[in-house]
């Protein structure tokens, strides 16, 4: 019934019901599933140009890159705090946002597909993405399913070939 999908990165629970129906009765199961919400990989280079490299990558997949959050500097302006380069990138594939969004209308609320940048140490850079299979999971549309190990299979490309 549930295909459930390890990666050996940081893991979140998500907690799934499952209607189970015996002859005359009804009852509900609640499972706790751990998932890894991200695809990660860790590589050396200056920052910006890991911005760049990450942006030039997600376009041969086919996706933009609709928003760009600096959260150090963010963080700074807003609050004073001092943290370390993070970067934020929303990215889109038109098709796929528009298959889903059919799909699934509310899907909007984790749309666009989020990458970020973070400097773990000096020239020591994380790119992560989050998971598109881990994030419909709960969802229970086959179809998006479908669709998220599609686009899955891309951002796994794309940070693989970083």
């Amino acid at each position: 019934m549930f295909v459930g999908i390890f990666r050996k990165f940081r893991k979140i629970k998500f907690i799934f019901r499952i209607f189970a129906a015996g002859e005359n009765l009804k009852y509900y199961h609640l499972i706790t599933i751990v998932m890894s919400y991200f695809i990660s990989k860790t590589i050396e280079g200056q920052f910006d140009e890991v911005i760049e490299r990450v942006t030039n990558e997600l376009k041969f997949i086919g996706f933009g890159v609709l928003t760009v959050i600096d959260v150090k500097k963010t963080l700074k302006m807003k609050i004073n705090d001092d943290f370390k380069p993070y970067t934020i990138l929303g990215a889109c594939n038109p098709h796929f946002a528009s298959k889903a969004l059919r799909m699934e209308d509310k899907l909007g609320v984790v749309l666009p597909c989020n990458v970020v940048v973070i400097e773990q140490a000096p020239n020591v850079i994380e790119v992560a993405a989050m998971d598109p299979i881990a994030m419909m999971a709960g969802i229970g549309n086959e179809d998006l399913d479908k669709l998220a190990k599609e686009v899955s299979c891309k951002l796994e490309k794309m940070i693989t070939d970083l």
